[in-house]
């Protein structure tokens, strides 16, 4: 008969010995590196899937990093549900929606967004001209004037925040712009060469297309005062502008706006002989866009 082993002597027999701090440290350290070079054969492994799958163009990346709803508030995405995306809106119409689609708390501007049918890289198809509003912008502007010293004071009269010569230049190239137009006598245009640069960047250089090169500045001053708004056309061919403040009654709006396009048609280059008007849209400050029937427009200007 085989003779029974104690079981406390069979459990230390079975038992692992145990080990020691340095040889614990060991095993933990080696698992580290084993997990380490894992996650490096992953990372390779993953590197040449996506150097093998095929390649995303440009637009196809932007949209899938881009989250809808994040884009814009439910506020905005609320008021763009009343608006039809395809559909030409009469201006009446079109006005009231881009209105009621506002998303701001303060009295936001009322923009229309006119697309031509230009090339804005030919010199003989570029458009800009100033127009002045029946019932201006509803926005002051803040005008500078340069003027001999001797005009300074009537040019601040009419209305200019800043007016002089040598003191409002050497002010400007030393940083401060804080102001919405610059207007100039034809004497002072060959004396803004030190800041052009500065003007240029910012879109605020005087143009006589704009009329804001002039002798009679005083009447220039007043009238961007009262809403003389300037329109050019961007790089891609379109103008963008404020007509009035969401505020305005309907009828005012339209005026404006009549007035804009009827601006816009009286500048029409020579080399562009047809679908110079190629789309219009409204929009509130930070509303979506609302297309207009600019045929319909047009035909009643």
């Amino acid at each position: 008969m085989t003779p029974k082993k104690d079981s406390t002597k069979v459990e230390k027999e079975n038992a692992t010995p145990e080990l020691s701090e340095a040889e614990l440290l060991k095993v933990k350290k080696a698992e580290a590196k084993e997990k380490k070079a894992a996650e490096k054969e992953e990372k390779k492994a993953a590197k040449e899937e996506r150097k093998h799958a095929p390649q995303k163009t440009a637009k196809e990346r932007k949209a899938q990093k881009r989250n809808p709803l994040k884009v814009h508030s439910k506020k905005w995405r609320a008021a763009a549900a009343k608006i039809e995306k395809e559909k030409l809106y009469p201006i009446a119409e079109a006005v009231k929606l881009a209105k009621e689609s506002s998303t701001t708390k303060f009295d936001g501007s009322l923009e229309i967004h006119v697309r031509l049918g230009i090339n804005p890289k030919k010199s003989d198809q570029s458009v800009r001209a100033s127009v002045s509003l029946p019932h201006g912008t509803g926005k002051k502007l803040r005008v500078v004037a340069f003027v001999t010293e001797g005009k300074a004071a009537a040019a601040k009269k009419a209305g200019a925040v800043e007016a002089g010569e040598e003191s409002l230049i050497e002010k400007i190239g030393k940083g401060w712009l804080e102001f919405d137009v610059a207007v100039a006598t034809p004497e002072m245009m060959k004396k803004l060469g030190k800041i052009a640069k500065t003007l240029g960047q910012k879109g605020l250089m005087p143009n006589p297309k704009a009329g804001t090169v002039t002798e009679d500045f005083e009447t220039a001053i007043a009238e961007i005062q009262k809403g003389k708004v300037e329109f050019r056309g961007d790089s891609f061919g379109i103008l963008h502008n404020t007509v009035g403040k969401v505020s305005f009654d309907d009828a005012k709006l339209i005026e404006n706006i009549k007035a804009y396009v009827k601006a816009v048609l009286d500048v029409k280059p020579k080399a562009v002989k047809a679908n110079y008007v190629r789309g219009i849209a409204l929009a509130s400050t930070m509303g979506p866009g609302v297309r207009v029937d600019a045929n319909q427009l047009l035909k009643n200007l």
